[in-house]
């Protein structure tokens, strides 16, 4: 039986306010003459704010310290949300995000290591679970107490290789391991239940050996505190469920497939941007 997401709580206003921001960028970067994958880079701002600004132990000063903890954005196409946080945190400069996928801009499409604080490129879906399993592996083998975190989408799962690493992580007890699914039931096609049902998605990973968690996903408060708090169970690696809507925070998007990837014209920029606005004046 699948328990109820856990609910919302007030977001501190520094946290609230950088998941804004990461929004903002996202809608403009998507009103570029490339586009972008606005739906789901929506869906996962406010998770990418709590783990940017109030979990992950990280410097923009020093990427490659080897103390960091690990992130993986497997749902590669988001780049544009990953890039927009990074910017925020100081890995590079806010002013860098209108280059997004323009000749010559190394904010391609997809993650590259050319970026401060990109790990490893990802987007060929399914490849982030396995990696994330290596870091978290050789974290323990170096001693550190570093954590790996790795942001998967709901359309994701249907890759064979996410749960073979699934497997892995259980069976050698990879409880530095923290895998996030951006569950906003749709892909480029239609509704994931439709495509590929994976529900009850919650009773899918504990039966693979993880320890399991439901969250509302535009709680960044929330999501932080859950985050934080992992490992869950020791010898278990943590899973969070996290209930998103894609597109979200622009109405005329938002729980659309037609949103998953678009190319803004300057009419539906403006909407999209005073929606925000609109959406964050209410909070």
């Amino acid at each position: 039986m699948t328990a109820a997401p856990l609910l919302e709580r007030e977001a501190p206003p520094a946290l609230q306010e950088a998941a804004a921001r990461i929004r903002a960028h996202v809608v403009d970067m998507c009103a570029g003459p490339e586009g972008g994958h606005l739906g789901g880079g929506l869906s996962c701002a406010d998770i990418l704010a709590a783990l940017y600004f109030s979990v992950l132990r990280v410097d923009p000063a020093r990427p490659d310290d080897p103390e960091r903890d690990r992130f993986l954005l497997s749902k590669g196409h988001a780049a544009l949300a990953l890039y927009a946080t990074l910017a925020e945190r100081g890995f590079l400069p806010v002013g860098e995000l209108a280059q997004f996928g323009r000749p010559g801009s190394r904010l391609m499409g997809h993650p590259v290591r050319a970026v401060p604080g990109v790990e490893l490129p990802t987007g060929s879906l399914g490849h982030g679970l396995p990696l994330g399993c290596g870091f978290a592996l050789a974290a323990r083998y170096a001693g550190r107490s570093s954590r790996s975190f790795v942001l998967l989408g709901d359309g994701e799962l249907q890759e064979g290789s996410v749960w073979e690493a699934a497997i892995a992580a259980a069976t050698l007890r990879l409880d530095r391991l923290v895998a996030i699914v951006d569950c906003n039931g749709l892909q480029l096609t239609g509704a994931t239940g439709d495509i590929a049902p994976m529900e009850p998605l919650a009773d899918r990973w504990r039966s693979f050996g993880w320890a399991v968690r439901e969250v509302e996903g535009h709680a960044p408060a929330l999501l932080a505190d859950q985050l934080a708090a992992a490992p869950w169970e020791p010898g278990r690696p943590s899973v969070l469920i996290a209930r998103t809507v894609k597109g979200n925070g622009v109405p005329f998007l938002a729980g659309r497939a037609a949103g998953h990837y678009v190319t803004l014209s300057p009419r539906n920029h403006a909407r999209a941007a005073g929606a925000l606005r609109a959406s964050e004046a209410r909070r």
